[in-house]
């Protein structure tokens, strides 16, 4: 995907794929502060056009790599960016059972945000 530039949108919470000006796919996520601060996707879009290209897939390595960069965990749990994490082991270490479950959580209490 050498067309594609991502950018994260922190504020918006946004992980966006663009292409031609346009953002052909995105993660939607959220930042978890307690128990500890960690990424959680929560949705994966891709643009049906732009489908079977590797958008997700480099969303979902782009994420796992910002989150390496600043030093934080991903909770994921969109399922295909569960099902990346899994095949790609080396690149996407896991959560532990205490955030995931908090990041459950903080979904449910924020029902309206996803």
């Amino acid at each position: 995907m050498s067309d594609i530039e991502i950018r994260d949108d922190r504020t918006a919470g946004r992980l966006e794929a663009v292409g031609d000006g346009e953002v052909v796919g995105r993660i939607e996520y959220f930042v978890l502060d307690t128990p500890a601060r960690a990424l959680v996707p929560v949705h994966t879009v891709v643009e049906p056009a732009h489908e079977g290209k590797g958008v997700a897939g480099s969303l979902a390595r782009e994420l796992y790599a910002v989150a390496g960069r600043e030093g934080v965990a991903v909770a994921p749990l969109c399922p295909y960016v569960v099902r990346w994490a899994e095949r790609h082991p080396d690149e996407a270490p896991p959560a532990g059972p205490e955030l995931l479950r908090a990041a459950k959580e903080w979904l449910m209490a924020h029902p309206g945000r996803f």
